[in-house]
């Protein structure tokens, strides 16, 4: 039995939008006292990796977001127990990423402070990595020591603006945002310009509430561009998700539970993320994902290494090991989202040739031809649009 088959949990299936509270939670000094976070300039809080001596690594991710064992949920995942076999460092592995933002309050005043954090190495949605990297928070890795990355990383992946040379992250997984529907009820949804305007849906579609995927559309919708937009683009697309939420149009606003309603036929389509529609296909075929004319949101989360952390080598070992292409598609067998290793496909054939072809995976160029990303945040940027956000969807 196909892993997909045995299991709905996920990266995303804890993934919610963050809340007003969430956000000040998140700044630091976004709320409360009006203190903004320390940033770090570089060579000002300086790290000893004593990787050498400590075979140890604590890895904090996101929970459901590894491979596991058939037989015992709780063992350690199949390809870290091979990681530790072949290199003799010993991972805590903890599933403690449940937010963006809330992570980002664990370990702000740490960090912040040029104080360890209690990692070594964390996974993080792009607009929350390219926040800490810009506050000097992450170490700068050493490419002679991630050779497998350097060498298989996914094209599309290698220069994302906020790390353009990748010399501070590493992708583990990444996902693309676009729109699912419920065949048994609906007839096709082709554009994000269909499902927030026919009628034949009204109060029967849900978004997302995880603000860079829905304004993303939003901005699409109005003629701007997600990856470098300014405060009158975004008056322009925030407008237009006030009236579209004032219509009636949307039923909710949701994080991953769009799922149940979707499956039942209780919302005829929505804005979904790719892997919970690969492990929603598996059971049910009338649940088709559509790439919307206006594109898709491809977003990642990035493997970091905090300042002060400890075992930055045995961090770096393990970003090299997971990208080697029969390990990487091992882990994609069971997340089910987008791979970034070249070469991991090829090596899907012996684990699992069903997930071989399918483009939620192994996206082609076609495919990828068709993603934007959204733009990079600073921290007053990342307050107020999240701020207005928030007001819109009644949050």
């Amino acid at each position: 039995m196909s892993p997909r088959h045995q299991r709905l949990v996920g990266r995303r299936t804890v993934l919610r939008g963050m809340s007003l509270s969430a956000l000040g939670l998140a700044g630091g000094g976004l709320a409360g006292c009006g203190i903004p976070p320390a940033a770090q300039a570089e060579g000002e809080c300086v790290s000893t990796d004593l990787s050498a001596e400590q075979k140890t690594l604590i890895f904090s991710n996101w929970p459901g977001y590894i491979d596991e064992d058939e037989e015992n949920s709780k063992a350690t995942p199949p390809t870290l127990a091979a990681f530790q076999s072949e290199t003799g460092i010993k991972v805590t592995y903890t599933a403690d990423v449940n937010d963006n933002a809330e992570f980002y309050g664990k370990v702000r005043d740490q960090l912040g402070s040029c104080e360890p954090c209690g990692r070594d190495l964390f996974a993080l949605t792009d607009w929350m990595a390219a926040r800490m990297i810009g506050l000097g928070w992450i170490q700068k890795l050493d490419h002679a020591k991630i050779p497998n990355v350097d060498a298989n990383l996914l094209q599309k992946l290698r220069a994302p603006s906020w790390d353009p040379n990748r010399d501070h992250s590493a992708p583990w997984q990444s996902g693309l945002t676009g729109i699912a529907y419920n065949a048994s009820v609906t007839s096709e949804v082709g554009s994000m310009a269909d499902l927030i305007d026919r009628e034949d849906l009204k109060g029967r579609i849900t978004m997302l509430s995880e603000m860079p995927d829905t304004m993303g559309f939003m901005l699409r919708l109005t003629g701007a561009d997600p990856g470098d937009f300014n405060d009158a683009e975004w008056s322009k697309a925030l407008e237009l998700l006030q009236d579209t939420v004032a219509s009636g149009q949307i039923r909710r606003f949701t994080g991953n539970d769009y799922v149940q309603d979707l499956n039942a036929g209780n919302i005829a389509a929505c804005e979904a993320w790719s892997g919970d529609v690969i492990a929603m296909q598996a059971d049910n075929p009338d649940i088709k994902f559509v790439v919307p004319e206006e594109g898709l949101n491809l977003w990642s989360d990035n493997l970091m290494v905090p300042n002060k952390a400890d075992h930055k080598a045995n961090a770096e070992a393990l970003m090299n090991f997971y990208y080697d292409p029969e390990i990487a598609a091992t882990l994609a067998a069971w997340v089910n989202y987008i791979c970034p290793v070249e070469g991991a496909r090829q090596a899907m054939e012996a684990i699992d040739p069903e997930l071989v072809e399918d483009p939620l995976i192994f996206p082609d160029q076609a495919m990828l031809a068709k993603t934007f990303t959204f733009m990079p945040l600073d921290t007053a940027q990342a307050k107020l649009y999240e701020t207005d956000f928030n007001l819109a969807i009644g949050g």
